[in-house]
């Protein structure tokens, strides 16, 4: 179904004739000519200008490793200077 069979072509090429006419078929031929030498021109300019930039060789990048630290539960330093029991008796109110 998708493909055009001769019949298609004919009346395709008609179709286009009715509409530019016979005199205007030329030019519409060298314009599209024309387009088309252009359109290839600059792929090929595109095309030269993106091959040195993946021709240069590319330095593997060593991965970067981070080191992982873990927090540790920090002890509070214990003041020695004042006995056991002074510290029992701040933390209790005195009693009036």
């Amino acid at each position: 179904m998708g493909a055009m069979k001769p019949i298609h072509w004919v009346v395709l090429l008609v179709i286009v004739l009715l509409l530019f006419g016979a005199k205007r078929l030329p030019d519409l031929a060298k314009s599209v000519g024309q387009s088309m030498k252009i359109f290839k021109k600059e792929i090929k300019e595109l095309q030269e200008d993106d091959a040195p930039v993946s021709a240069a060789p590319v330095a593997p990048v060593a991965p970067v490793v981070v080191p992982v630290v873990v927090p540790e539960a920090v002890a509070h330093p214990v003041d020695t200077s004042k006995p056991a029991t002074a510290a029992s008796e701040s933390t209790n109110p005195p009693k009036a």
